[in-house]
């Protein structure tokens, strides 16, 4: 695999960074992360840390080289995740879980899957165009496409912030699965929180990311979107990958991953220390369990209407 990615976040007008991102990639496929902690609620830094960590160390136990099963992975970790985020209140003995907003990209074969939880947000970009976004779950988008409010409204509703799904909540996250993505050389993914996306419209973002490289497009994206906002601006944080593009004057930033020692894997998120104790992966993957809740948020999908207050992030 040849391909470029780059990542950055800024805390912006907040007393605390509660966004987390990172990839990881083996020979044969990568995983790219972006949890957006949430405010509303209490540690939602650790909810995201927990998060990332949580489907993080799966994929390094199960990409041998490649996962086997792309969907099926994403599904079983976010409710992986969910649940160890749930068991972190326990061992905290916290008044209530800690809450976060997930999206994550697996690619392999050349073929793109991703899934996401709340507002965090993939676009799937190609020469300038956003071939396809995930669809925020709020009460906001959800009355869009009602037909009940304009969609020039998404910057200044006062529903804006009201998720209906995330990980961490007291009932199971419905996981949203994309279809299968085959990708062309150049095709841009970008991950981001909704303290980029929430301030730049979408045709400047891939406007900036079609014009230059990801190396210099996502530093300005944050920086540009962080100077709007202002002394009350949310953490805006972004990830970007370029498949096999021709990225000649910043090369330094392509990697090819056939220089990788075979069997190794490369990575940004930190795993705790005791990832490799398997009690503690069977704490993590309980198969039984978790093929419940599966059959639990497919029967419920369609009918979800709670809400979480998603407030102040």
């Amino acid at each position: 695999m040849r391909f470029s990615v780059y990542q950055e976040s800024h805390i912006g007008g907040r007393k605390v960074n509660q966004d987390r991102m990172g990839y990881s990639f083996t020979r044969d496929a990568i995983l790219l992360l972006l949890a957006d902690g949430m405010g509303g609620h209490i540690m939602g830094e650790m909810a995201a840390t927990i998060a990332m960590q949580t489907i993080g160390s799966l994929f390094q136990k199960q990409a041998h080289p490649m996962i086997d099963k792309p969907e099926r992975f994403l599904e079983k970790g976010f409710l992986a995740a969910h649940n160890e985020i749930h068991r972190f209140r326990q061992l905290k003995n916290l008044p209530e879980t800690p809450r976060t907003t997930i999206v994550a990209c697996l690619i392999q074969n050349g073929n793109a899957y991703w899934a996401h939880c709340g507002d965090s947000r993939l676009y799937w970009m190609r020469d300038g165009h956003i071939l396809m976004r995930t669809k925020d779950h709020s009460r906001l988008e959800t009355l869009i496409e009602q037909g009940k409010v304009d969609p020039s409204e998404r910057n200044t509703h006062p529903d804006r912030n009201k998720l209906f799904n995330c990980l961490g909540a007291p009932h199971a996250p419905i996981v949203e699965l994309s279809r299968r993505a085959s990708l062309q050389a150049g095709d841009l993914i970008l991950l981001c929180s909704d303290g980029l996306w929430g301030v730049l419209p979408d045709h400047l973002l891939a406007q900036r990311l079609h014009e230059q490289t990801i190396v210099r497009a996502i530093p300005e994206l944050v920086r540009t979107a962080v100077e709007i906002a202002g002394r009350q601006g949310d953490n805006a944080t972004a990830l970007a990958m370029m498949w096999e593009g021709n990225d000649i004057l910043e090369n330094s930033s392509i990697i090819s991953t056939n220089t990788l020692p075979i069997g190794s894997i490369a990575t940004t998120i930190q795993i705790p220390v005791d990832v490799d104790d398997e009690n503690a992966e069977a704490d993590l993957f309980n198969d039984e369990e978790i093929e419940k809740a599966i059959n639990e948020i497919r029967n419920a999908i369609h009918n979800s209407t709670r809400l979480t207050n998603k407030n102040d992030k």
